[in-house]
């Protein structure tokens, strides 16, 4: 099971209010409860990934993206994984986006990289980028917030 079907897998949790799924096929043990905590357990992991996979509380990401924002045309973007969190394409090269910047839906304002794979991340709205909550090469955990844009 690849990294982006556990991630398709937690986002149709989410959806239907499902709170717990377990998987288990040979060596390797997958069990997620919502709202709780994310396990994943292997025996045996392939020499080809070398990325350590932590448990993740995703209560204490719900009390830190649940602070109320004043102004309610500000909405939160959140990270959709774990991960390193990039602000530009590469080290070179200037970032996708900085405060100040109006952004459009589906366009990329970040990459997480997560098990050497780069995923980017593209913004879910319409709107001027009011915050950068998180630096260059900071490590980030889903549902953290990473942006705030005012629509």
């Amino acid at each position: 099971m690849n990294f982006e079907i556990i991630m398709d897998l937690m986002d149709k949790m989410s959806e239907t209010g499902m709170t717990k799924f377990s998987y288990k096929k040979g060596d390797t043990e997958i069990k997620i409860e919502n709202n709780k905590t994310i396990t994943v357990q292997a025996e045996a992991i392939p020499a080809s990934v070398t990325a350590a996979v932590e448990p993740v509380s995703t209560s204490a990401v719900k009390e830190e993206s649940a602070a109320p924002v004043a102004d309610p045309s500000v909405k939160t973007m959140t990270c959709p994984l774990i991960g390193t969190f990039y602000t530009s394409p590469a080290p070179d090269m200037p970032p996708f986006v900085q405060v100040g910047d109006q952004v459009k839906k589906g366009q990329v304002i970040g990459i997480v990289e997560a098990m050497k794979l780069m995923n980017e991340i593209e913004c879910e709205f319409d709107g001027v980028i009011k915050e950068i909550l998180v630096s260059n090469e900071q490590t980030v955990e889903f549902g953290q917030p990473l942006f705030l844009i005012k629509e």
